[in-house]
């Protein structure tokens, strides 16, 4: 079995915005970027989940037809509680470094962890044998291929705004 988890594009937010949950929308340069991301997954219809946030949603309806998508609230970024729609550089050193230094056990003000969102994401995700692709928050578009030898992971492409490679991919 074949899953690819593809990050969505460009939000229209501000640099330097902590974001998280926000459903915040698309750039203009949504249409370029899934020109991009396009020749690197599955062109046939294929079973998608979505986070429901419109920058996710959005992107499956473009890659796939609206119709195969399926949101699911379990999918959305990091709660990012108190820290929702600030500048990163305001928030408070003293708050932000013990997150900064284990972000992710540690807990976000009124928010969660990543430990909280792994179990959020990996748990309850309705993991059927006919899904096929993610639409999320995380990486950038990935291929997961599940055999009985394990799990081998393919970075696909790279269009992450960070500018760096959340993982090391491997290959069977």
């Amino acid at each position: 079995m074949e899953i690819y988890l593809i990050r969505h594009t460009t939000p229209l937010v501000e640099k330097g915005i902590c974001y998280g949950q926000t459903d915040l929308d698309i750039t203009d340069s949504f249409e370029e970027e899934v020109d991009m991301i396009r020749p690197h997954i599955p062109s046939n219809n294929i079973k998608v989940y979505s986070s429901p946030l419109q920058r996710c949603k959005k992107l499956a309806a473009a890659l796939y037809h609206p119709n195969l998508v399926e949101c699911h609230a379990d999918l959305m970024e990091l709660n990012c509680g108190d820290w929702e729609m600030q500048k990163w550089d305001d928030i408070p050193k003293a708050e932000i470094q013990p997150w900064m230094d284990d972000f992710v056990n540690v807990t976000v003000p009124n928010g969660e962890s990543y430990v909280t969102l792994h179990q959020r994401v990996v748990n309850p995700t309705p993991l059927k044998e006919s899904f096929d692709a993610f639409t999320l928050h995380y990486g950038c578009v990935v291929k997961i291929n599940v055999s009985e030898s394990g799990l081998a992971h393919e970075l696909l492409y790279n269009y992450s705004r960070q500018g760096k490679e959340w993982h090391r991919p491997t290959k069977n």
